[in-house]
């Protein structure tokens, strides 16, 4: 199964955060399964770093790079079509990364890993 991550998701996975769901947990230790990290969470934790609201042991490039190398995790470019999806979005969510997220869901017909219940708003199909 491909499945595409949340930031916060991802970042539980890498620093091994006991936020982390059973549920996920398992998704992440299923060989079978194609995590995708998009290009997204890059944006988000660079924004959060630069802004001094995130703390990472590297900075975001040698971070993102490491965890992605080191997890078997696959880059998700965000394209056009992703963006355009966005005109179409209720404003269920304010936050611009999530909403672009669910985009890229909805685009590429995935299941985002994600424990932000109101994301579920969008008919995208969300685990936790």
């Amino acid at each position: 199964m491909r499945v595409l991550l949340d930031t916060h998701s991802f970042l539980w996975l890498v620093t091994d955060d006991p936020k982390l769901s059973e549920r996920a947990k398992s998704i992440f230790l299923d060989a079978d399964n194609e995590l995708l990290c998009s290009a997204v969470i890059g944006f988000e934790i660079a924004v959060k770093y630069s802004l001094g609201k995130l703390d990472l042991a590297e900075p975001p490039r040698e971070f993102m790079e490491n965890r992605l190398r080191n997890n078997a995790l696959k880059p998700l470019a965000v394209t056009l079509a992703h963006t355009y999806r966005l005109a179409h979005l209720p404003f269920h969510h304010r936050d611009p990364f999530d909403r672009l997220l669910v985009a890229q869901a909805l685009e590429e017909d995935l299941p985002l890993l994600s424990a932000d219940e109101i994301l579920s708003a969008y008919g995208i199909r969300r685990i936790w």
